[in-house]
């Protein structure tokens, strides 16, 4: 692998990080904003409002503290049962966006104590790849790290070449997302879940998973799962719920910021709020699906000149087939 710091990033900024190019090049992108002071042409907009903000809420806050004190727990632990972090939520309900967001803070946090090293990746995060097996596992660890792996090379040889790498280039944070799509009721499913405890042994780092609904699947259950459950400690990520006055003041909190962030030129602020129980019925409280409602209503107004989000444009919106499924009946008048 070329030092991280010794090679040009990759040239697209939006890029998915599936390399470590692309991920330092997401670590490094400043959050969005709008180029110069102005007047942006409604281009430059349709562009801000299509990358938007990424905004913390309790569950993101709970689960960052979780992650420092296990890692700090890690940090000088020498055997091999390290501990873990189990990421487990609904599709849409922001762990991808967590994942990484946690890997970005810690990444900007350790290359600041770290800004003489060069030869230093403190966090790599992949995917699991769909029917993975061992070998296809750890030969995508080996190609975030754009390592020169042969198609002759077994499984053991490849292992041993990604351990020595991270080990040398002090990686301390491990992510790895859609790990519900391992089924350890296969065989190959638990060969796989082996070499990911494998690698949790053999790397000195903190490793962090995140998946649907990881209580009920497969990945906990058998003796793996039980060795897996007692390593990792779980936390959940569910929609965000609407109920009590606290819930009710973190979802309009985390409206308020959307719509303080908007950029619409007949926008009137906290015009977004007046509709937060509306926009909570329509999307379940998902926070994906809330960004992709809120962002392509921003895009339509702008297109259509109006340059405002009215309820009206918001039911005219269709967001992803599983708000609609599961979007709570209107409240009566």
């Amino acid at each position: 692998m070329v030092t991280p710091h010794g090679h040009e990033t990759h040239d697209d900024p939006y890029a998915s990080p599936t390399s470590w190019r692309e991920w330092t090049q997401f670590v490094d992108t400043a959050p969005p904003c709008l180029p110069g002071p102005g007047p942006w042409s409604a281009e430059d907009r349709l562009d801000y409002h299509s990358r938007f903000v990424i905004l913390s809420t309790p569950t993101m806050a709970k689960i960052s503290l979780s992650l420092r004190r296990l890692m700090i727990l890690n940090r000088r632990h020498n055997g091999t049962a390290r501990r873990g972090l189990l990421i487990s939520g609904p599709p849409t309900t922001g762990k991808t966006t967590t994942l990484q967001q946690l890997g970005r803070s810690f990444h900007l946090a350790d290359k600041a104590r770290h800004s003489g090293f060069n030869d230093h990746l403190p966090v790599v995060f992949l995917s699991v790849p769909p029917a993975a097996t061992p070998k296809m596992l750890v030969s995508e660890l080996a190609r975030f790290l754009d390592l020169p792996i042969g198609t002759a090379m077994n499984q053991a040889r490849i292992t041993d070449i990604v351990c020595a790498t991270l080990r040398d280039l002090a990686t301390r944070l491990v992510l790895v997302d859609d790990v519900h799509l391992l089924n350890t009721r296969t065989r190959t499913g638990a060969e796989t879940s082996d070499q990911m405890k494998h690698l949790s042994e053999r790397i000195p780092a903190t490793f962090v998973y995140a998946g649907v609904a990881i209580e009920k699947s497969p990945l906990l259950t058998g003796s793996r799962g039980a060795q897996l459950a007692g390593r990792f400690k779980m936390v959940h990520n569910p929609p965000m719920a609407y109920g009590s006055t606290e819930q009710r003041s973190a979802w309009e909190g985390l409206v308020r910021g959307m719509d303080q962030a908007l950029l619409l030129q007949a926008h009137r602020p906290d015009s977004l709020i007046r509709h937060a129980a509306y926009l909570h019925q329509r999307t379940g409280g998902r926070i994906g699906s809330l960004s992709a409602l809120i962002r392509e209503a921003a895009i339509a107004a702008i297109l259509d000149g109006t340059e405002k989000i009215t309820k009206r444009l918001l039911e005219d919106v269709d967001l992803d087939q599983l708000a609609e499924q599961n979007a709570r009946p209107a409240p009566r008048a």
